[in-house]
């Protein structure tokens, strides 16, 4: 009997994280990510203005302004024992496959963290979709949700436009599905002008009412009215994108530390892991400048 020949080829086929380059587009505060808490100041009310004041002297006020703080939190990867015989016997670099996996696997957690962080935990504003009837797609949900629409993105511009947001700096977060059923609403003029504008070195896939748009594989899932993010899976969780304008969320990412304890006695290989410091938050005391685009119930 002939003996086949078996190749093993030199490389991996590693695993797939979703698009995190929406982060950029945020105040950074990586610089204060090694402290424990993070207090910025919000100003308090603006003063009143008299036309005409003919009564003097004039009342005298006190401006009481607002501390908003948010914490710093650390994370960490469980250790990989890498055994001595794969460093030698394996056509691939095993250990570099695996420190790449652990900076991949943190990003991904931290960047998950970092979408729910920018959300209030209460009282925040929410707009729900109108499109037509579509099967729900937040994990475990059941059921149908409305479609995201382009009005949808319109009545977004509003609740911005009404906060007297800038122009510029509005960005839009949504799941690969809510991006393709608003894609799908689009007509063809519309949908060309939307894509001209897409800037693949910075993520942003389209421009529409001045919202830069972003995708990841999944954003937020809510309970059903919307009003909170779903805390466990549910039938009655619906999907949700976000909408931010760059100067009222931050980031606070740290530099990943990788944990190597070579030629292990007790585990007779190397033991690998890796941690990161990581936060963030909304940064505006009364929760403007950030806002939910949940999918409603069919």
């Amino acid at each position: 009997m002939a003996l086949q020949k078996e190749i093993w080829i030199n490389s991996i086929i590693e695993n797939l994280f979703a698009d995190n380059s929406f982060a950029a587009r945020s105040v950074n505060h990586s610089a204060f990510v090694n402290d424990k808490t993070v207090h910025v100041p919000n100003a308090g009310s603006a003063p009143s203005v008299t036309e005409g004041r003919s009564s003097f002297p004039a009342s005298v006020q006190t401006r009481a302004d607002n501390d908003l703080t948010y914490t710093m939190k650390e994370y960490t990867t469980d250790p990989f024992r890498i055994p001595n015989a794969e460093e030698v016997e394996l056509s691939y670099n095993k250990r570099e496959s695996i420190i790449r996996g652990c900076r991949n696997a943190l990003a991904d957690k931290v960047h998950v963290d970092l979408i729910k962080s920018w959300i209030p935990s209460s009282g925040f504003t929410k707009l729900a979709t109108s499109g037509s009837a579509e099967a729900a797609h937040a994990p475990s949900a059941t059921g149908t949700r409305k479609a995201l629409t382009a009005a949808d993105v319109l009545k977004m511009k509003v609740e911005f436009d009404k906060w007297d947001m800038p122009q510029t700096g509005r960005c839009m977060l949504l799941d690969a599905v809510m991006y393709n059923q608003l894609l799908s609403n689009l007509n063809a003029q519309t949908a060309n002008a939307f894509l001209a504008t897409a800037d693949a070195s910075k993520g942003i896939i389209g421009n529409l009412y001045g919202f830069d748009f972003y995708m990841r594989s999944s954003v937020l899932s809510v309970v059903a009215a919307g009003t909170a993010l779903s805390s466990t899976e549910a039938a009655t969780d619906s999907a949700a994108g976000l909408a931010w304008h760059e100067d009222y969320v931050s980031r606070a990412l740290g530099n990943t530390e990788l944990f190597d304890d070579p030629n292990n006695p007790l585990y007779y290989g190397d033991i690998v892991s890796a941690l990161v410091r990581a936060g963030g938050s909304y940064i505006n005391y009364g929760k403007k400048g950030v806002a939910l685009l949940y999918q409603a119930t069919a």
